[in-house]
């Protein structure tokens, strides 16, 4: 099952490669967090390699601090797109 989920995470690296480094990130975010991460935090910004993603609210803020690491892992593997850190914040 690795495997498979290794292969598709490759081909969807191969055919976002024409987009901007920003809609790279929007279109891998769904993979690397699942359906219902993701729904609870939408990326506003990628500055200087800082991802920065607003996030639903106080619960989620500390779902998504708690695998900070492994979401920016998987989404460079996925997107291709050096992230040097990724700041959550709640949204207002």
């Amino acid at each position: 099952m690795e495997n498979m989920r290794d292969l598709l995470r490759h081909n969807l690296r191969q055919s976002l490669r024409a987009l901007s480094p920003a809609d790279r990130l929007a279109s891998a975010w769904p993979i690397a967090c699942g359906r219902v991460l993701a729904e609870r935090g939408e990326i506003v910004g990628l500055e200087e390699g800082t991802l920065t993603v607003q996030v639903a609210d106080q619960t989620w803020l500390q779902q998504f601090n708690a695998t900070r690491s492994i979401l920016q892992h998987d989404l460079q593997k996925i997107a291709g797109v050096p992230i040097t850190a990724i700041h959550f914040e709640r949204k207002r």
